[in-house]
């Protein structure tokens, strides 16, 4: 086949799917798979293995802390495709801005649905109002507009003062009673801030993990992406050396990442700018090689299981509120994890997965992507 004919079809980069589908396949169960292996094992290696599939409580990094920024990215990848082919069909920008600022107000919507666990009437006090899908959709909201509005190398100059403008914020102010500059919990200004303007509960009482002052530096991870995916659209270097800068910035914005924790910490509560450099540069790393494989060599068969889950990813994310998958499981696949004996747990949660999957691959097939 052709290696560059994937490449030539602007209208879908299967690598985008592919890999939102990989970042996707571990919310599914397999982090929790991976938890009940160490729990059985209890050897160094699975130990250590299960402690990436969780969250540091405050400062540090995990891969489980990928998950999150390596969706926004790709989210902001989608934006250039998506954003001119609108365009080029004669729909002005002011008709994009309004679809835009309509998806973000209803991943808003859904977040505060995803934390209730459904729909459920309750004092508006004890709603949760930040969410990780609020979080996508405030960023995603102010990224498009600065792809909409901003000429190329401005964006570039927004994605940086977004990093520093936030790091400043916190370095010089802090919650009541403590110094200027305070990163802890209770005393940095991002916390404080959430705490006086955020109505509700906080998922922390004193701070929230997706607060509204972290989303200055959300704006800037799926800002990244619309800047790698204009890139990859737009640019006429060769698909090859496209590969090769974007693995030369990803490099480049880890080690800024590490150099920049020694005065900022990473820290994904704060969705800190050391942190935002560090996993945008890891985003970049495994799109190029994503890219690479499916859409340069042309080996994408291989990622048809990723893809199935990549182009339903908000469904995937929010079903289990509405379908108990791992009931499903248990009720026709009990004896698989039987068969399994001690090891039944993890094998269980491997079938819950599976059947995941299925439900997803029937959408595929008939053609039904839920999109918001």
């Amino acid at each position: 086949m052709n290696k560059e004919a994937i490449t030539r079809d602007k209208s879908r980069v299967r690598s985008i799917d592919a890999l939102r589908g990989f970042d996707m396949f571990w919310i599914m169960g397999i982090g929790s798979v991976i938890v009940r292996m160490a729990a059985i094992e209890n050897t160094p290696f699975w130990s250590g293995f299960a402690a990436q599939f969780e969250h540091p409580y405050w400062n540090g990094f995990t891969l489980w802390d990928m998950i999150f920024p390596l969706f926004m990215f790709l989210s902001g990848m989608s934006s250039p495709f998506s954003i001119d082919k609108q365009l080029e069909s004669g729909r002005t920008r002011k008709q994009i801005l309004w679809k835009v600022v309509k998806r973000g107000l209803i991943l808003i919507l859904l977040g505060i649905i995803y934390n209730t666990k459904g729909i459920e009437l309750r004092p508006l006090t004890e709603y949760r109002y930040a969410s990780v899908l609020g979080k996508i959709g405030a960023s995603y909201v102010f990224a498009n507009i600065i792809y909409l509005y901003a000429k190329p190398n401005a964006r570039i100059v927004w994605y940086g003062a977004l990093l520093i403008g936030y790091w400043l914020l916190l370095k010089f102010t802090a919650a009541p009673g403590f110094p200027a500059g305070d990163l802890t919990e209770a005393g940095n200004f991002a916390s404080y801030f959430d705490r006086i303007v955020l109505p509700g509960v906080l998922s922390r009482e004193i701070h929230d993990t997706v607060g509204l002052l972290c989303t200055i530096t959300g704006v800037s991870t799926t800002l990244l992406g619309v800047l790698a995916g204009s890139f990859l659209k737009k640019h006429p270097m060769a698909p090859i050396k496209k590969t090769l800068w974007f693995c030369i910035a990803g490099v480049g914005l880890i080690l800024l990442g590490l150099l920049w924790n020694l005065d900022f910490p990473i820290n994904k509560n704060l969705w800190s700018s050391s942190y935002t450099v560090l996993t945008g540069g890891i985003s970049l790393l495994l799109f190029a090689l994503f890219y690479y494989i499916i859409d340069i060599k042309g080996y994408y068969k291989w990622s048809f299981f990723f893809r199935v889950i990549g182009m339903n990813s908000i469904f995937i994310y929010l079903s289990p509120i509405f379908i108990n998958y791992s009931y499903i499981a248990r009720a026709g696949l009990r004896w698989v994890g039987q068969l399994a004996g001690p090891y039944e747990a993890p094998v269980m949660g491997l079938c819950t997965v599976f059947v995941s999957w299925l439900v997803l691959y029937f959408m595929y097939k008939k053609k039904i992507f839920i999109k918001v």
